[in-house]
């Protein structure tokens, strides 16, 4: 049975801190979020908490500690807990640092919250023969 990830880039605002993560690498990384005001807002926003409120928020006495394994790690287990923290190439994203606690903490009940939106999963991509007239053009050409 396959199922659907929720992905994380379709969240309100995040695809674009992925992509000024990009441009500015300094935006993913958690020690320096007081100079990206920006990235406070996206979280309060999407999650209904900042990072330092993430960080100081209480764990139950069965917390897994996610926000301290590898970005490989990280991706792996929200996977397996239904999201998709992956880009297009399938890495994980280069926000994940600061994003990883605020979503594991909202998706576990623990602090904040997931947004009221609906997840409707991306529609399923039409498969073209647009090539299949250059396959056979290619075999004729070789049979000359």
């Amino acid at each position: 049975m396959t199922h659907t990830l929720r992905r994380l880039l379709d969240l309100p605002g995040v695809a674009d801190l992925e992509a000024k993560a990009l441009m500015k690498p300094g935006y993913a990384d958690p020690s320096r979020r007081d100079e990206f005001p920006e990235v406070a807002e996206v979280l309060a926003a999407v999650f209904g908490l900042t990072a330092e409120q993430a960080e100081e928020a209480a764990r139950p006495d069965d917390w897994d500690g996610i926000e301290r394994l590898s970005p490989a790690d990280q991706a792996d287990t929200f996977e397996a807990e239904g999201w998709d923290v992956r880009d297009a190439r399938r890495k994980p994203l280069r926000m994940l640092a600061v994003l990883c606690e605020p979503l594991a903490l909202a998706m576990r009940g623990v602090a904040g919250m997931l947004p009221d939106a609906p997840f409707v999963p991306e529609p399923a991509e039409e498969k073209s023969d647009w090539g299949a007239g250059m396959a056979a053009e290619a075999a004729r050409f070789r049979k000359r």
